[in-house]
């Protein structure tokens, strides 16, 4: 993967991680919040947190000492 595209790809699956952290902050604190939608959201943060770590890993060079 070229590394221009990935460190891009990073950005938005940052945003986008720190987005879905503003909304499910909000919703967490409305008493009459959608739980399956919260849950949801919150799977979705989780899975976008798994791919920001595979890029980031992805994006650092292996060095042997």
């Amino acid at each position: 993967m070229d590394q221009e595209i990935a460190t891009n790809q990073l950005i938005e699956l940052r945003i986008e991680h720190r987005d879905l952290d503003e909304v499910i902050g909000r919703l967490a604190v409305e008493l009459d919040s959608d739980e399956i939608q919260l849950r949801r959201l919150k799977k979705r943060k989780l899975v976008l947190k798994d791919e920001i770590a595979q890029l980031e890993s992805a994006l650092v060079p292996n060095i042997i000492a």
